[in-house]
């Protein structure tokens, strides 16, 4: 029998006579549905896990949600030591102080409990726990020696969709950006989405999850083309992202189809457990989806502006979201008029250009609905910022590459100004 030259799974000099090739990474295993947080117990049991490190911030243990994962544990004789000390857009020192906090503990496990700054601060104390040093040892892509402790993530959130994804983001307070570290590594055991978390979850911190939820699925959507990146990644290691392919594709597609229907009704009715589970489910697909094909602009400009003015990974992604798809709409045409029919816009009738166009005001339109900021001003960012911002940004290649449409460091500027 004969062995084929290559293989898909290698990254070494030989390619595949393909046009292009990806892998597929997620979570090990996916529990999704109402209630599903009771069963918390039973999968670190399952996970072998006896020792568990509780990632989470004083507001869900004030407010009882502590509870729905902890009760669980206990009953299925799971020790437990709580870190209650999780902020919005963590810096890197207080990933070392919950490693720390842990030490004496010994956990076997570590389980992040919130929105994506608690499960990425959980993510860090995990790969500290297993492998020692500091946060900054393992800045960038594929720098996480082997496997670390292992994860359970439970979102409260529908936004991030780091319960499935290899990436966790700090802010580095001292160069004012936002520093990721991307590993497979990083991907939870398991995910335990249950709606019912987002529950109690106030409006803004909902609309601003849900609009980056969106971001996720329309970056990975129109992100370079899979076949046009291959030839571009690295050889000697795994690429964070594989660009546009068509199961990143078909999740995209879904996320944005439950964020038109959802997000709105989820912001106005918190009660509404349709919306919720729909929204729910659309932060986890498009958590898959990015996670695999990449993110690009949005995300490298909201890095060096979040870090500056603190404002929530969402809103600073929802407010520039528009702008970068207007940056991209000539590359990208045919595909942002499929966003514009999935946010259920009629594209009946008009031209592609024209739909295209519809997509990118049906997300101003939606953002002014759901009550994100439309200008950065309104986020603290002064004018003589924005050229530092650009030039941050533009030094996050992985994202850059990602972009469908290159764009230089004035064209970063000028989205900027725009958006100013």
């Amino acid at each position: 029998m004969s062995v084929p030259p290559c293989r898909l799974s290698s990254f070494n000099n030989t390619r595949c006579a393909m046009n292009g090739y990806f892998t597929f990474h997620t979570a090990g295993e996916i529990v999704f549905g109402q209630g599903v947080a009771e069963r918390t117990g039973q999968i670190a049991r399952r996970l072998g896990l006896a020792r568990v490190l509780i990632v989470t911030d004083k507001r869900l243990t004030d407010a009882g949600i502590l509870e729905a994962a902890a009760v669980p544990l206990n009953a299925a004789g799971v020790a437990l030591h709580v870190f209650d000390g999780g902020q919005a857009e963590p810096p890197t020192t207080l990933a070392t102080q919950c490693a720390e906090d842990a030490r004496g503990f010994a956990p076997d496990g570590v389980l992040g409990l919130g929105g994506g700054s608690n499960l990425d601060l959980a993510k860090i104390a995990a790969v500290l726990l297993a492998h020692g040093g500091e946060p900054s040892d393992y800045f960038g892509s594929d720098r996480v020696p082997g496997p670390v402790l292992p994860l359970i993530a439970v979102p409260t959130t529908a936004g991030t969709g780091s319960e499935v994804s290899g990436s966790a983001v700090l802010s580095d307070e001292v160069n004012q950006i936002k520093v990721s570290t991307l590993s497979n590594h990083l991907r939870p055991a398991a995910a335990i989405v249950d709606p019912e978390l987002t529950r109690t979850c106030p409006a803004q911190v909902t609309a601003d999850s849900g609009i980056d939820a969106l971001t996720h699925a329309i970056e990975a959507y129109t992100a370079v083309d899979n076949a046009e990146l291959v030839p571009k990644l690295p050889s000697d290691s795994e690429p964070p992202y594989y660009g546009a392919h068509p199961l990143g594709d078909a999740l995209a597609e879904k996320a944005i189809a439950l964020v038109g229907k959802h997000l709105a009704t989820a912001v106005r009715e918190p009660d509404n457990m349709q919306a919720r589970e729909g929204m729910a489910l659309a932060a986890t697909l498009a958590g898959m989806a990015f996670s695999n094909c990449g993110v690009a602009l949005v995300h490298a400009l909201e890095y060096p502006l979040g870090a500056a003015v603190h404002c929530s990974h969402g809103a600073g992604n929802g407010l520039l979201l528009p702008y970068v798809m207007e940056f991209n709409r000539p590359q990208r045409t045919a595909r942002l008029a499929r966003v514009a029919e999935l946010l259920g816009e009629s594209t009946a009738g008009r031209s592609e250009a024209d739909a295209a166009r519809r997509a990118v005001d049906r997300v101003v339109s939606l953002r002014r609905e759901i009550g994100i900021p439309h200008q950065l001003r309104e986020l603290g960012a002064r004018e003589d910022q924005l050229e530092t911002f650009a030039a941050k940004a533009h030094t996050i290649t992985r994202l850059m590459d990602i972009n469908p449409r290159r764009a230089s460091e004035q064209d970063l500027l000028e989205i900027l100004r725009a958006a100013y």
